[in-house]
């Protein structure tokens, strides 16, 4: 059944047309006694073991960023979009809800795509004891549209110039790319957000 604001309670005609239609009033109620029992309370500790799970997924990437910012992408700063790393490990968790170990069995290469190049960043394993039942390749993308772009054009032909000095800034935007590594089917799910 579905409940629409067109319909008024208070109206004669649209009470008969509703019970025209075969609706009878009592059966909204057994329709929501059905759903009490069929509907299982909220359990709290899986609620607050996911935001565990999730806050350290987030510190994770955080680190690998920070890691990442002299080593492989030389330059000073990263600057990331807020709630970024939030909305990843959330997409994260999710696309892992459905596999037999989880995100134990999650292997994630972290990318991150600088004019339509790739570029390898890190290899997250997230539970070395388990054996890795699918892939997940996240790819951070480069902000295209920024002044600090142009900043650093600029001010790396001067006396100013490190080659540490340079500030990435990281679109909002990410593709996360799930590969089951065993299955019969191969499947292979994109998500570009």
């Amino acid at each position: 059944m579905v409940a629409t604001g067109s319909l008024s309670s208070k109206n004669p005609a649209s009470i008969s047309e509703l019970l025209d239609h075969g609706f009878h009033p009592g059966s909204l109620l057994n329709d929501f006694d059905y759903w009490d029992y069929v509907v299982p309370e909220p359990n709290l500790n899986e609620v607050v073991f996911e935001e565990t799970t999730c806050q350290s997924l987030v510190k994770m990437l955080e680190n690998c960023l920070s890691k990442s910012k002299h080593t492989k992408l030389g330059c000073s700063r990263v600057l990331v979009p807020e709630k970024l790393t939030q909305r990843i490990a959330q997409d994260v968790l999710r696309l892992s809800s459905t596999e037999p170990c989880g995100l134990r069995g999650c292997v994630m290469h972290v990318n991150l795509e600088i004019e339509n190049v790739c570029k390898k960043l890190d290899r997250i394993v997230c539970d070395s004891s388990v054996v890795p039942t699918f892939e997940l390749t996240l790819v951070f993308k480069q902000e295209t549209c920024s002044w600090t772009s142009f900043r650093d054009f600029f001010f790396s032909r001067g006396r100013f110039s490190s080659g540490l000095r340079r500030t990435l800034i990281l679109s909002s935007g990410f593709r996360l790319v799930k590969k089951k590594l065993y299955s019969l089917i191969g499947t292979t799910v994109i998500e570009e957000c």
